[in-house]
Order: C-alpha cells, then sequence, then structure tokens
C-alpha cells in the first residue's frame, strides 16, 4: 500500500484524513495519469457516488481537479461501484470514478478508481498519481480557455447497468417473496427495480438515505432486522446490501444467515449444471470455512485460494480463467458479468438458482456445512498496525492456539486494508472455545498496539 492508496483505493474520514484539498488531488492528477494511459488526447471519465452526506462535497472537489486537467466528466448521480465499473467499460469511457467508502459508517469516505476495462487501477498506475501529490512529479502543461474539461449529467446510464444486471436472472421469479435491506445506500432504488422487473414480490427495508444513516445498524454488517422481518413476515429469503452495492450477504426463510461461502456454493452448482462454470471452478479466500471448501470439493467443483481481499480474488481469476470468484463477506465477482463484486446481480442468480432447483434457501443452506468461525477485530493505533506480525507475545499465543487445536482448526490474522483493524480469525471443533481463545489474542494486539 502506498501513502494514500489501500488495498480499496483511497479512504479515510471526510474533512480531516479525506480532504477536500486531497480530493481535488485525486482528481486532478488521477485524470491526468489516466489521460497519459489513454490513445484519446482528451479522456473522458465517469463519475459516482454513494449516499452520505460527504460524497456530494468530495464529488464537486474531485470534478474541479479533473477538469482542471482537461478532461470531461460524465456525472450518473447516486449509482452502485459495479455500475461504474461495468459502464466504463460498456460505454467506452477512459476510466471510472466512485466516490464511496463501501461498508464504513457515513462519517467516512473514499475514492475508487477503474482504468477503461472497468478493472481497478494497477499498483504502477496509484504510484504514480501518488508522486504527482507528493510534489515527486508535477504537471507542466496549461489548461486554459477551451482546454478545460466539460461536465455532461447522464442519469439515464443508471437503466443501463440496471438492464445489464438483470440478465444474470435466467429464471421467472414469480412467486417468490423477497425483502431487500438497501442499508440506506447506493443500491435503494436500483436493486427492487431489478428483483421486481423479474417477477418477485418486494418489500424494502432501509430504503430512506439522508447522508448519515448510510450502514447505520443496517445492510450486510447488520442482519438482525431483516433476519427478523423476514421471519414474520414470512418471505422466503432476505437479501442485505452493503452501503456501495458491491456485496450482498442472504437470509434464508428460517432468519439465518446465508454468508459469501454459502452463496458461491449455491451459484458454482447452478453454474455447474447450466454448463457455465469455466474450468469447473471458482476462487474463494484463505477465510472461506473448511466445511464450504469440502462441500465444493464433494460435488465436483474445484477451489482455488487467494489471499483476503477482492483485488486477490480477482487476479486468481484472471491468472485460472474461472468466472466465479469471492469472499465469505459476500463479495462476489461474476467476471463474465462485471468486472468487481455486484450485489444485485449476485442476489438475482441466487434467487434464480433456488426457482431452478425448487429448493428452499434454508434446505440448501444446511447441505453446505459449516465449522465453527470466530472472527473478532481489535481496534489500534493505525500508525503501529503493520508491527502485528512482529510481536513475540502474540507469536507465542498464535503457537499455543494451533498446539490446542492441531488438524481439528486454524488460525488466520491479517490487518485490515481500510480500517487500523487486526483481524483474528479462529476455526475449530467448539464454538466456545475458539471464540475464548480468540478474544485473549485479540487482547494482546489491543494492549501491544495502542
Amino acid at each position: 500500500m502506498g501513502k494514500y492508496f489501500g488495498t480499496d483505493g483511497v479512504r479515510g474520514i471526510a474533512g480531516t484524513e479525506l480532504t477536500n484539498e486531497l480530493a481535488y488531488k485525486l482528481g486532478r492528477y488521477g485524470a491526468y495519469v489516466i489521460t497519459k494511459h489513454s490513445p484519446r488526447e482528451k479522456a473522458k471519465l465517469i463519475l459516482g457516488k454513494d449516499t452520505r452526506v460527504s460524497s456530494y462535497m468530495l464529488e464537486s472537489a474531485m470534478i474541479a481537479g479533473i477538469l482542471s486537467v482537461g478532461c470531461d466528466v460524465i456525472q450518473v448521480g447516486v449509482i452502485p461501484t459495479p455500475g461504474i465499473a461495468h459502464l466504463v467499460k460498456e460505454e467506452g469511457f477512459d476510466g471510472g470514478i466512485m466516490v464511496s467508502a463501501s461498508h464504513n459508517s457515513y462519517e467516512y469516505n473514499g475514492i475508487k478508481f477503474f482504468n477503461e476495462k472497468g478493472f481497478k487501477l494497477t499498483d504502477q498506475m496509484e504510484e504514480e498519481i501518488e508522486s504527482y501529490i507528493t510534489g515527486e512529479r508535477t504537471i507542466e502543461e496549461e489548461f486554459i480557455g477551451n482546454a478545460i474539461g466539460r461536465i455532461e449529467e447522464r442519469k439515464e446510464l443508471r437503466a443501463k447497468y440496471l438492464s445489464h444486471a438483470e440478465e444474470l436472472c435466467h429464471e421467472d421469479l414469480n412467486g417468490l417473496r423477497i425483502l431487500l435491506d438497501t442499508a440506506h445506500g447506493a443500491t435503494h432504488k436500483l436493486a427492487p427495480l431489478a428483483f421486481k422487473a423479474k417477477g418477485a414480490k418486494v418489500d424494502v427495508l432501509f430504503d430512506a438515505p439522508n447522508g448519515i444513516n448510510i450502514n447505520e445498524m443496517c445492510g450486510s454488517t447488520h442482519l438482525g432486522t431483516l433476519s427478523d422481518r423476514v421471519v414474520k413476515g414470512g418471505y422466503d429469503l432476505g437479501f442485505a446490501f452493503d452501503g456501495d452495492g458491491d456485496r450482498v450477504l442472504a437470509i434464508d426463510n428460517l432468519g439465518r444467515e446465508v454468508d459469501g461461502d454459502a452463496i458461491m456454493a449455491i451459484c458454482a452448482l447452478d453454474l455447474l449444471e447450466r454448463g457455465e462454470l469455466k474450468n469447473e471452478s471458482i476462487v474463494a479466500t484463505v477465510m472461506s470455512n473448511l466445511g464450504f471448501l469440502d462441500y465444493m470439493k464433494k460435488s465436483g467443483v474445484d477451489v482455488v485460494i487467494a489471499p483476503v481481499g477482492d483485488r486477490y480474488v480477482l487476479e486468481k481469476m484472471l491468472e485460472g480463467g474461472q468466472i466465479l470468484g469471492g469472499e465469505q463477506s459476500g463479495h462476489v465477482i461474476l467476471l463474465h458479468k462485471n468486472t468487481t463484486g455486484d450485489g444485485i446481480q449476485t442476489g438475482l442468480l441466487l434467487a434464480s438458482a433456488l426457482v431452478k432447483s425448487g429448493k428452499s434457501l434454508s434446505s440448501w443452506r444446511d447441505e453446505i456445512p459449516k465449522f465453527p468461525q470466530y472472527l473478532t477485530n481489535a481496534k489500534v493505533n493505525r500508525e503501529k498496525q503493520a508491527l502485528y506480525v512482529e510481536l513475540p507475545r502474540a507469536q507465542e499465543k498464535i503457537k499455543e492456539i494451533e498446539d490446542i487445536l492441531g488438524d481439528k482448526g486454524r488460525v488466520l490474522i491479517r490487518a485490515s486494508g481500510t480500517e487500523p483493524l487486526i483481524r483474528v480469525m479462529l476455526e475449530g471443533p467448539e464454538e466456545e472455545m475458539i471464540r475464548n481463545l480468540a478474544e485473549e489474542l485479540k487482547e494482546i494486539y489491543l494492549e501491544e498496539l495502542a
């Protein structure tokens, strides 16, 4: 990771860490670097945002920066991140930008760049942008008069993205009752339209964004309300999106969570039966549950393992030719349809698979074993976060836990790429035991990295 770019663009608290000044520079130098790598003299960039209050402020600052180097801006307004990734390629733009902090609370925001093919920028391009921000490189050209960029508003492009997303649903969803939690975020208008267009009976929770309620006790990180309402309302299933709509988790008809592992399993077997699962394999991460991996193997689907992070999943998919990959968190990439995770597409494919199979989501969930797994986060000093791999006390504790679990479990420790957190995950035969061990290890990180 660079000084500004993390694993998912630039992210921080809007106004202090992610300031208007920084947003202006990211717009200016990001557009300039993208233009240098474009065959066109004057680049055209598509720009979208989520619903948090700071998105409008940062969008304006970015637009000023982009226009200052002669690039044109296509504004589409509030749209899921995968909408930008799809449209930049489909409409022939030189790059795309999304203003969003995904699942984070409203005070955070972020800026993600996409290249002309809809993929996130390479590390080299991010480093090049940073070199201009830090003053290591400078722009020598002047952009005045007619050389200044222009703005065009094209909100109708959101409908084009939605039409594309709906293509992945092969079945008529007529008869399915679905409850959606749109997290007061970027999917609050488009997700209900997509499922209704395919015939489902749809009701929606948390679809009234006010700028500060995005992800607030709702969405894919807070499933409690959706779970309760699915059961009480007698729905067939529910879907919870995150703030920018690039991930989704499901709730079955019994109110139980269906995570990204199970969603991928169901989608993989549906694609396999249709003869569309390329290489009969998918990509998952080291966080994926051992029960899921065993189920996939027995079902005839090979699972390639990647490090945590959608960019690493995507790298493995591009290397191996897989069309399906993702994370337990619900970030699922359907590479034959889009270049990044897409919550709406994933939900439609899952619903379609249920209709075709004739199974309820709860019965299919019961087929997929899940070993006890416990994940907890230690909030640490951002300046000390990288030291987590060097702590003798923590390493001793990890060895102790591994000795206790033997070959019946595992320990996974990683630093978050977007927040000052150390993520501690244990998997083992007894839930209470792994919870206690994980919390003991977490305390060490809290004490040592305060």
